[in-house]
Parts: C-alpha cells; sequence; structure tokens
C-alpha cells in the first residue's frame, strides 16, 4: 500500500513542479471555499474523533487539540488564503555569477519533492500542512494519529476533489489511513519515494522517527518553554504575559512550561502570578523558595518536573538568584523551542537574546507568538528545533531546496 502511495506522490509531485503560481493558489482558495461548504459534514466526524476520546481517557489538553468548530474551520479555511496570498517560493533566484570562462550561473528555489508527515492528535495539522505542500510544489503524504482518523479522512477527501475539481492530480495529498505503529515505521523507512519526513507532536514521536527513520527528517515539536521574571520587570506585566503563555491554549507546543523569577522580584511577583493562575486552576511545581511564599497549595518541584512538557494547566516555577542562573536552568532544560525574558533592564534583555540558543528568544512578549501565521507565514509545517535546513516556524520557504542553472556558449573546462 505504502509503496503505491509514493509512487502516486512521485508521479505528481512532478507535475506539481511545473505548475504555475496562480495554479496552485487557485487550488488552495478550492480548499478554502470546500472546507466552509462541507463545515457540517467536518464537524460530525471530528464529533466521533471526540467521544472516543474521551472514552480512551484523552487529557482535557489533547482533546482541546483535537477539537475542531465552527471557527477552527474557518481559521484553516482562510489559514489556505493567506497562504495563496503569500509571494510564490519557486522560481526565486538568490544568487548570480559569471565565472571566468564566461558561463552563467544562477541558482533558483525548487520544491523539496515529496515530503511525508506525521503528527498526532491536531486535524488541523491535515490542512495547513496540505496547503503550505501545495504552495510550495510539493506532494504530500500524511499520516495522522488513530485520535484524528475520523476528522483528518474526511478533511483529507475534502482537498482531494477541490484540488481535482480545479484540474491538479488528487494524489498532490495522500492520508494514510493505517494508524499501526507499523504502517508509521513503514513510512519512516520509504527512502524511495520520500525526499524529507517532519514529525509533528510529542517527545515520543519524535524520538521513534529520529531512531527508526531512512529518510531525511527536520524535527519540530517539543516545547519545554521558559519565562523568566527579572528583578526590573513591570509585575503586572509579567503577570499578563505569564497567564497568556500558559493557559491561552496549554496543549501546544509554544505554551509555557516553566517560569524562573529572580530572587528579589520573587515576594512581589509570584503572588500576582500566582492568582492569575488560580483562574484556570494551574497546578504549580516549585521550588521551596516558590513554596515559602505561595504556601502549600504549591507541590514540590523535583528535576522531572523541570524537564517536562505538560501540555496542559500545569506550570513548574523556580526562584533563582540572577540573570546567569535562569540562563544555565534554560540551557539544561530547554528543547530549544521558545524563551522569554520579563524585564526593564535593556542589558538583561541583550544578554538574555545574545545567550539563549532557542529558535525564538522573546523580551516582555508570550512565547505563545511562535506561530507560523503570527510570523506572517499564513500556516506552519511544525516549529523545527534543530539547526539544519530549517528553525523556528517553517512556512513555504522552509519547504524548498535549490538547483543552479548554467547557461554556456560551447564552453569547456
Amino acid at each position: 500500500m505504502l509503496d503505491d502511495i509514493g509512487r502516486a506522490a512521485r508521479e505528481a509531485s512532478r507535475m506539481l513542479a511545473v505548475t504555475r503560481s496562480e495554479q496552485r493558489n487557485a487550488a488552495l482558495k478550492a480548499i478554502a471555499e470546500a472546507l466552509r461548504a462541507n463545515k457540517d459534514a467536518i464537524i460530525a466526524a471530528n464529533e466521533i474523533d471526540l467521544e472516543n476520546g474521551k472514552a480512551a481517557g484523552l487529557s482535557a489538553g489533547l482533546l482541546d487539540r483535537l477539537a475542531l468548530n465552527e471557527s477552527r474551520i474557518e481559521g484553516m479555511a482562510s489559514g489556505c488564503e493567506e497562504v495563496a496570498g503569500l509571494l510564490d517560493p519557486l522560481g526565486v533566484v538568490d544568487y548570480k555569477y559569471t565565472n571566468p570562462a564566461g558561463i552563467d550561473i544562477k541558482r533558483v528555489r525548487v520544491p523539496l519533492g515529496v515530503i511525508g508527515i506525521i503528527y498526532e492528535a491536531r486535524p488541523n495539522v491535515t490542512v495547513d500542512a496540505a496547503a503550505l505542500c501545495l504552495k510550495s510544489g510539493n506532494a504530500v503524504i500524511l499520516r495522522g494519529g488513530k485520535e484524528a482518523i475520523n476528522s483528518n479522512i474526511t478533511l483529507s477527501d475534502i482537498m482531494r476533489k477541490a484540488i481535482c475539481d480545479v484540474g491538479f492530480d488528487c494524489n498532490c495529498i495522500q492520508l494514510i489511513t493505517d494508524t499501526s505503529r507499523r504502517c508509521a515505521i513503514e513510512l519512516m523507512q520509504l527512502s524511495n519515494h520520500l525526499d524529507v519526513l517532519i514529525p509533528r507532536g510529542g517527545a515520543g514521536l519524535i524520538k521513534s522517527v529520529v531512531e527508526n527513520s531512512k529518510v531525511p527528517i527536520i524535527e519540530t515539536g517539543t516545547g519545554n518553554c521558559h519565562a523568566f521574571i527579572d528583578e526590573t520587570a513591570d509585575v503586572q506585566m509579567a503577570a499578563e504575559i505569564i497567564y497568556n503563555a500558559k493557559c491561552s491554549r496549554p496543549s501546544v507546543c509554544n505554551a509555557l512550561e516553566t517560569l524562573l523569577v529572580h530572587e528579589k522580584a520573587a515576594e512581589k511577583a509570584l503572588p500576582v502570578v500566582a492568582e492569575k493562575l488560580r483562574q484556570k486552576k494551574v497546578k504549580i511545581f516549585g521550588c521551596e523558595t516558590t513554596r515559602s511564599i505561595l504556601g502549600q497549595e504549591v507541590e514540590p518541584a523535583t528535576e522531572k518536573e523541570y524537564e517536562t512538557e505538560f501540555l496542559d494547566y500545569v506550570l513548574a516555577i523556580k526562584v533563582v538568584k540572577d540573570i546567569n542562573e535562569a540562563l544555565d536552568h534554560i540551557q539544561r532544560y530547554s528543547s530549544g523551542h521558545s524563551e522569554c525574558i520579563i524585564t526593564q533592564n535593556k542589558e538583561n534583555a541583550e544578554n538574555f537574546l545574545h545567550r539563549v540558543d532557542s529558535a525564538a528568544v522573546y523580551v516582555n512578549a508570550s512565547t505563545r507568538f511562535t506561530d507560523g501565521n503570527e510570523f506572517g507565514f499564513g500556516a506552519e509545517i511544525g516549529i523545527s528545533t534543530q539547526k539544519l535546513h530549517a528553525r523556528g516556524p517553517m512556512g513555504i520557504s522552509q519547504l524548498t531546496s535549490m538547483k543552479y542553472i548554467i547557461h554556456g556558449d560551447g564552453n569547456i573546462r
């Protein structure tokens, strides 16, 4: 089955690579219209997944990731239209050179080819990934988790019909409906057909792909994100940022997981922050100093809490003596995703920006902004936490490679 899917994707990718920008944009707009027109069918399929998820004991955070409603469907549709409105990444010339022999050399952006995406319980990824791959001229093979299988099948069917209706090979977008681990491993080893594999999910999924894949991979996802309140921070600003970063959507990878607080700010800042977090009944694990300030409602924090991506209404807190201890903590526990400093001190801000080695580093802003749409990409294929090829939110430019085009006139070397 996978070999057939891979062959069909390769054939579709060859056609897709030579389409014009306006053709791909028309396909994306057709997908947006189809999503809106079929919202009732999408919600009905999603309700089956949600019921199955509740029966399987999925956490509130995972159920939130899984859920679709009219607003989220409209978000997916408008995301497709935003991607259609982006400048075409293909054919862009970023280097020109005429060598001493007189041949003209230029470097142009081209599609990667066939992209595989393995992801978990977020059906919006089905649409985001397909839209970005389509815009950048890549065929995509999607493999979502079992939790969202009914939603994913419905979304995939809608998109395939939409692009077929405007003259595209429907195999530009394919969904693997077998959600078994065996099938996932086979996809990871489909090196004859896949050009790159992108896992989007939790640490377990990414670890499995890294260990089993025979296809080049781009790691995305795990977000053990930190915020540091320094001794000069505006306490009310800090409380608002922390509340947003932790509570606006705790189930996503850019949500805050650990708060670090300068010891000179702790007595004043922690009660204000904790009062905000009580609105969402956030469970707090803290160091001894945190517990002495906030009381026994705070459970003791161990090594486990500081290294955990909770993806829930849970937060670890540690009081540190200075910015250096905060930076050491981040270096030790960060997954390289997003970190924030809340400060009124320009020198501290610059020190933090310079020394933190993560994909996104913030001064006085929530980590929740690490998102392809917020960064102007329309959507994202994932947030890369590695450094080779792509880092941070991955939009259409990160789904291209390059080739050199050389013109001569009988030149020999």
